[in-house]
């Protein structure tokens, strides 16, 4: 498990419904964060300059016009930099057995534009798994088990209550608070999974294969 580095996964979207859209695309590791914002086609200027300025670890932020140019880069960058390479892909309720919210969406939204799935050789792991079967904890959500076992930091940072504010946030154009808020939550997931690693054994975690059977 340790030997593959950690990149961790969120995704904030227009709605739930099968025709929203993404609108923020995150991945975190210990060096930077890779984001990508789908922006429409509302100029921005000096956007990713007030993001870094506000947080610690650097961000390298690209803008789109369009959530199929998103989706485009999305996939270039997981191909040409996140397989070539010996990590493992890590969300909060990304995919679970039962469920999870980010993979299912991003696999529509994929299909939807004929964009082909770019995780194919990445193994992937859902830490809020782990937190649920190996951990006392009173919380269930990202914040909230960040909060009772490492701290509030990060959870200081984030600008939203809950995660359905992104919604209003993006249509808003409020981009700064969209992207604080994706990048505190991609941070704590990595930093759960690190905690995670630390008291539990490579048995407690269900990883699986992301790659499809085409």
């Amino acid at each position: 498990m340790t030997e593959l580095t950690t990149i961790a996964f969120d995704i904030e979207t227009t709605g739930f419904q099968a025709d929203d859209e993404l609108t923020v695309v995150g991945f975190d590791s210990a060096v930077s964060s890779r984001v990508f914002l789908h922006t429409g086609t509302t100029p921005q200027t000096g956007l990713a300059d007030r993001l870094n300025d506000a947080l610690q670890t650097p961000v390298q932020l690209s803008l789109h016009d369009s959530e199929q140019e998103l989706l485009h880069e999305l996939a270039a960058f997981v191909t040409s930099t996140l397989t070539q390479r010996d990590t493992k892909l890590v969300a909060y309720n990304g995919e679970r057995w039962n469920g999870g919210f980010d993979l299912p969406f991003l696999r529509t939204r994929l299909c939807t534009h004929g964009v082909e799935w770019p995780f194919g050789t990445l193994p992937y792991v859902d830490v809020m798994d782990v937190f649920e079967t190996r951990f006392n904890t009173s919380e269930d959500t990202l914040d909230g088990v960040y909060g009772e076992l490492i701290g509030s930091r990060l959870n200081n940072l984030d600008p939203f209550d809950d995660s359905g504010t992104a919604v209003t946030a993006w249509k808003e154009g409020a981009y700064e608070r969209l992207l604080t808020h994706n990048v505190a939550d991609i941070r704590r997931t990595r930093a759960l999974m690190e905690l995670a690693e630390r008291y539990c054994s490579k048995s407690d975690f269900s990883m699986k294969s992301l790659e499809p059977i085409v």
